[in-house]
Order: C-alpha cells, then sequence, then structure tokens
C-alpha cells in the first residue's frame, strides 16, 4: 500500500509542479468597426446603420460599409463587385455623375458630397452634385444651387408691369387700373362710381381714366367744372339788329332794344318816361329795364338785387316796395336805409325760368303835399343747372 502511494506521487508531482505544461485562454481582438463570431470564429462587420439611432444627419442614406458607414445623399447609387483576389465582397458607392462631370480622386466637385470606397476598391474621392429640391421661385443653376427665377424676364406672367421679387414676383398696373383677382391682370376701375363729384355735371368713364362733360351752353373749365359760354360776347347769338342779347347761366336771350312802349318814349338807356300829362295820369312817371341772372336752386334766403336813389332831395322820404310779380312769394323787399332797398329771394328757383319782378320807390316830401314814385322792372333768369 505504501508502495502505490509513493509511485502516485511520483506520477503527479511533475505535472503540478510545472507550469509550462497548463493551458491558457485565446483572446481575439478585432479591428474599430467588426467584433468576434465565436461561432463562425472570425471577425465580422457591426451594421451601424441598424444600430445606430439617427446615424446619419440632415436627412442622408446610411451605407452600411466595411468597418463603419457612410452617408450619401438618397440619389447615390451603389455598385456590388466581387473581389475574388481578396476573397471579399466590395460595394462601391459613387454618387451620381452628370457625363459632363469627371471624377477626379481627391477632388471634392462643388456642390458634390466625396466617398471612399471601401477595403479592396481602393481610396478615393468621387465628386458629384446633390440632389436639391428647390423651393417655388428658385432653380438649380450649373453650380447645383438654387438661384432665383426672374418671371419677370421669363415669361411676362404680368399685364401691365412686373417687378422681381426673391422667390416671386410683383405685378402692378398703369394708373386707372387695379389687379384683378388672379394678381396678374388688370382691369379698368370706374372713377365715376366712386362719387358723384368727380365732375360738376357729367362724368364718362374710359378705359384707365374719365373724363367730364357739360351741358349745351357750357365749356370744360379745368378738368370737372363746367363755365357758361357767353354767347352775346361770342357772337353766336341769334338775336336781330333790333333786339339786345342778353346772356345767363346756360343759355341767352334777345330782349327788345327799345322797350319803351306808349306812353312812354325811351329817354336814356334802358329807361322809359312818360312825358304826355293827359297820358300818364294815374302811370308811374317813369319805369327803368334791368336783367340779371341766377343758377338754378340757388341757397336762400339770398340777397340778389339793390335798388337805390339816384337822387336825394331834403326834406323827403322814401318807401320801397314789390308791386307785381311776386304773387308766389319767392321775393321780400329789405329796406336799407332812406336811398336803397335790398331784394332778397326766399324761395329757391328752378330753371329754366323767367321772373319779372315789378320794385316801386315812392318819394314824398316831408312839408309839402308832394309824391312821385319811380318803377324798376327786373327781369330775373334762372339758369337750368345750380352752376
Amino acid at each position: 500500500m505504501l508502495g502505490i502511494c509513493v509511485c502516485l506521487c511520483a506520477i503527479l508531482s511533475p505535472v503540478l509542479s510545472d507550469p509550462q505544461g497548463a493551458e491558457e485562454p485565446v483572446i481575439y481582438s478585432c479591428t474599430d468597426g467588426y467584433q468576434y463570431d465565436p461561432i463562425r470564429e472570425q471577425c465580422k462587420d457591426i451594421d451601424e446603420c441598424a444600430l445606430v439611432e439617427d446615424a446619419c444627419k440632415g436627412g442622408m442614406m446610411c451605407i452600411n460599409h466595411f468597418g463603419g458607414y457612410l452617408c450619401l445623399p438618397h440619389n447615390s447609387q451603389i455598385y456590388v463587385s466581387n473581389s475574388q483576389d481578396q476573397g471579399a465582397q466590395t460595394d462601391i458607392v459613387r454618387p451620381v455623375v452628370p457625363p459632363a462631370v469627371v471624377p477626379r480622386p481627391g477632388i471634392v466637385s462643388p456642390g458634390g458630397a466625396g466617398v471612399v470606397a471601401g477595403p479592396g476598391a481602393g481610396a478615393g474621392v468621387y465628386p458629384g452634385p446633390r440632389a436639391v429640391s428647390c423651393s417655388l421661385g428658385f432653380a438649380v443653376d450649373e453650380q447645383n444651387v438654387c438661384r432665383d427665377v426672374n418671371e419677370c424676364e421669363l415669361q411676362s406672367p404680368c399685364q401691365h408691369q412686373c417687378y422681381n421679387l426673391l422667390g416671386s414676383f410683383l405685378c402692378q398696373c398703369h394708373q386707372g387700373y387695379e389687379l384683378a383677382g388672379d394678381t396678374v391682370s388688370c382691369q379698368d376701375i370706374d372713377e365715376c362710381s366712386f362719387s358723384s363729384y368727380m365732375c360738376q355735371y357729367q362724368c364718362i368713364n374710359t378705359p384707365g381714366s374719365y373724363t367730364c362733360q357739360c351741358p349745351d351752353g357750357y365749356q370744360l373749365h379745368g378738368a370737372r367744372l363746367c363755365q357758361d359760354i357767353n354767347e352775346c360776347e361770342k357772337g353766336t347769338h341769334d338775336c336781330r339788329e333790333d333786339e339786345m342779347c342778353w346772356n345767363y347761366y346756360g343759355s341767352f336771350r334777345c330782349y327788345p332794344s327799345n322797350p319803351c312802349q306808349e306812353p312812354y318814349v325811351r329817354t336814356g338807356e334802358n329807361r322809359c318816361s312818360c312825358r304826355s300829362q293827359t297820358d300818364c295820369q294815374g302811370v308811374t312817371p317813369s319805369i327803368i329795364y334791368k336783367y340779371m341772372s341766377i343758377q338754378s336752386e340757388r341757397p336762400v334766403p339770398s340777397d340778389i338785387f339793390q335798388i337805390q336813389a339816384t337822387n336825394m332831395y331834403a326834406n323827403t322820404h322814401n318807401t320801397f316796395r314789390i308791386k307785381s310779380g311776386n304773387e308766389a312769394g319767392e321775393f321780400f323787399l329789405r329796406r336799407s336805409s332812406n336811398m336803397s332797398a335790398m331784394l332778397v329771394m326766399t324761395k329757391p328757383l328752378s330753371g329754366p325760368s323767367e321772373h319779372v319782378v315789378d320794385l316801386e320807390m315812392i318819394t314824398q316830401h316831408v312839408t309839402m303835399n308832394y309824391r312821385s314814385s319811380s318803377l324798376l322792372r327786373l327781369t330775373v333768369i334762372v339758369g337750368p343747372y345750380a352752376f
């Protein structure tokens, strides 16, 4: 029994005492972007696009690559080729390059993105333009940059005037026009519909403007006012030689040059006197003819005519009255002094019309039993309009 134990100790002692004879664990390390696969007993690529959230910014496309990943524009194309020499599959990633652009390794083209190819395909930089989506009013130029489109030069969208803006344009119309609902067409402005005061008489709308018209007997004064035409001064009347032309607002009238009738005779301009003692009993010794013109619908009360004594005698007193022609009460005679009185219009008069008013001045001597009178026959001609 003792012999057996000594034998076993002799056999095990070399094993326990020799540290070189024990097996140590094998540790495998992979380069960045790879991890060890214990089943396949090799390093395999890590798919960062699947593991890293939002690996690429700005809407770029994430492409997993050997030992890393690429962020490329969405218009990039991927070419897959098998490299038998290296025994591995190589993905060559290149952006879309127009035929006119020649790729030059190591140089990034304007507007393009350089992309490094994976192992086995050779490292290089492939230039190319990005897929640029421009906002409305902009377009991509030769350098793949969004530039403002001058719509005014390109298509003349406005009917009248076009002004280019950044990313858009503005239409304006000529004077007298306004933009229609489509903001590019111009439509005429009816200035006559704005107000009844655009013209004194009648407003005529025209394309882009308006004109004022006046009635017969008037002429346009300035842009909107109507001025009476004096036919008597211009000689455009049709009065006879024995008649007097009297102009009034809007027209003219012909009156006898000598208005005196029996028993009166003409003793001065528009003055008629009765000189026959026999025939003049009970009538006014003298009559003076006067004419005046007023506009239709003149505001009231309005002072329109003044009657005044031509001679003043001592110890005399004058009174004034409307003798005839005021049956409707349109006038009132207001005494101003011992020598004069004012005819006041109390009701508006519409034209065209004619009103003959007899204004009488009665002179009475204070101390002597003496009384005389004189008559002024006033013809008031009312024009057809209020101007």
